[in-house]
């Protein structure tokens, strides 16, 4: 398995939602932006936005040290021999596929989960 890196970037609202927003209103405000791809890739880091099903593609921001992008791309091609599951990165991707991408926030809250309940059943309701 390969750990998800760990870049974070603030991603400014598009200027032109700004302009478009009404008077008196709050603009939109920047949000903080987590590349989904594999530790050590190569290249931009990535993380999807949102998803345009119909045709098949996705908005993903992309950045580097220095500025951010938005892209739309496809989806990568790419499924999990062992489940069918396809890849949900986009295509041409650098690293893994996300199957083999472990979040390590998740898997930290995974660890700390497993030792409360170690033998999970059914969901009782109770915290």
């Amino acid at each position: 398995m390969n750990i998800q890196c760990t870049a974070v970037a603030l991603l400014p609202p598009p200027e032109f939602l700004v302009r478009l927003t009404a008077p008196g209103r709050r603009p939109p405000q920047a949000g903080h932006i987590l590349c989904e791809l594999a530790a050590r890739h190569r290249g931009d880091h990535a993380m999807l936005l949102w998803e345009d099903d119909a045709r098949r593609v996705a908005v993903w921001a992309r950045w580097d040290g220095r500025r951010a992008t938005l892209a739309e791309l496809a989806w990568c091609a790419a499924t999990d021999t062992r489940t069918g599951d396809a890849c949900g990165l986009f295509a041409g991707h650098p690293a893994a596929h996300d199957w083999d991408v472990t979040d390590p926030t998740l898997a930290a809250v995974d660890a700390v989960l497993a030792g409360e309940r170690p033998h999970p059943g059914p969901y009782d309701g109770g915290g």
